[in-house]
């Protein structure tokens, strides 16, 4: 039988080099120790405080212009989609700068002041008033206003080949000047 010459000896290769060029283990589990939370509660991470009984709410200014109701889209281009509706006077239309920018591309809906949907907190009532200077037909229930419309939950808006279903969130049971640390 034939014995294979013996092999050279290997160079000496650092600890370091040998741990990077080891095999790695099949599986990308790694095990890291957390590092260590220091004692400080104001440098340490937030805590979730336990509260018992009823909390107190603080209220202060509106972080945005607060929602009264939303425009979802039920049919033709942006089917799914809503925007906001705000308290005031909100223009429609397919431009960015527009309130309720109706934008999934329907080039049917004019792109600046297609239509006013106006919410006032007084009265808590909707109104939608069509722009009767645009060649663009709004309907309210497939009836073609020439004027405002009152709008109730769920009515029926179409613009072009869009369909929006109105969502009211404010009106007769609640508004947001009934929160009395709101009030300025």
């Amino acid at each position: 039988m034939r014995v294979p010459p013996p092999l050279p000896a290997a160079p000496a290769v650092e600890p370091a080099l040998v741990a990077k060029l080891a095999p790695r283990p099949a599986s990308k589990h790694v095990e890291i120790d957390p590092p260590a939370a220091p004692n400080d509660p104001i440098s340490g991470p937030p805590r979730t405080q336990l509260v018992r009984g009823r909390s107190a709410v603080k209220r202060g200014e509106f972080h945005q212009d607060p929602v009264v109701g939303w425009l979802v889209v039920v049919g033709g281009p942006g089917l799914g989609a809503f925007r906001p509706i705000y308290e005031g006077n909100n223009t429609i239309g397919r431009a960015p700068t527009q309130r309720i920018p109706i934008n999934f591309g329907d080039e049917a809906i004019s792109s600046e002041e297609q239509a006013y949907l106006r919410y006032d907190s007084v009265d808590r009532k909707f109104l939608l008033v069509p722009n009767l200077a645009k060649t663009n037909i709004v309907a309210v229930n497939d009836k073609k206003p020439t004027g405002a419309v009152e709008l109730s939950a769920m009515d029926l808006i179409t613009m072009g080949r869009t369909q929006l279903a109105f969502v009211p969130f404010c009106g007769a049971d609640f508004d947001w000047t009934e929160l009395n640390d709101l009030k300025g």
